[in-house]
């Protein structure tokens, strides 16, 4: 692989989760301090997605990265991503939608959020917690990184 994905999204978005899963790694997730760097994935701090004094730091760092995975929890009843916050990246967006099994989920309302940042760029619904949607997420992305 030569090129690296970063995940960004906001606390308890589930992104650690998701990397974990990417990876068929069945440890529990722990809270992201820093920035992690794990084979082709970069992992970010919550707190980078939910403060705008640290989106330039988003910013830097996706310039280590081949494309960019936004992260929305389908349980959350908010946004935390700003109106077409893709096009600040010099790179290609994805999103992916989180915890799709969980009974409080709405995929729809998570997608709608999404598409408010994202445009229409493709979308994935996953759970870490099933895998539902892992396994295409990874070949999409690995495909990426490949090239």
């Amino acid at each position: 692989m030569t090129g690296r994905v970063m995940i960004i999204g906001a606390i308890e978005a589930g992104k650690s989760s998701l990397v974990k899963a990417l990876f068929n790694d069945e440890q529990p997730a722990r809270k992201t301090q820093a920035l992690e760097y794990r084979d082709w994935v970069i992992d970010t701090p919550g707190e980078y997605s939910e403060n705008p004094m640290f989106y330039r730091t988003l910013m830097a760092t996706s310039l280590e990265a081949t494309i960019v995975v936004m992260v929305q929890d389908a349980t959350r009843d908010r946004n935390y991503f700003p109106p077409g916050f893709a096009q600040g990246f010099p790179q290609a967006c994805v999103g992916v939608i989180t915890k799709v099994d969980h009974p409080d989920a709405d995929v729809q309302r998570a997608e709608g959020y999404l598409r408010q940042s994202l445009g229409d760029a493709r979308i994935f619904p996953t759970s870490s917690y099933t895998s539902e949607g892992v396994p295409e997420l990874r070949a999409y992305l690995q495909e990426i990184v490949s090239e």
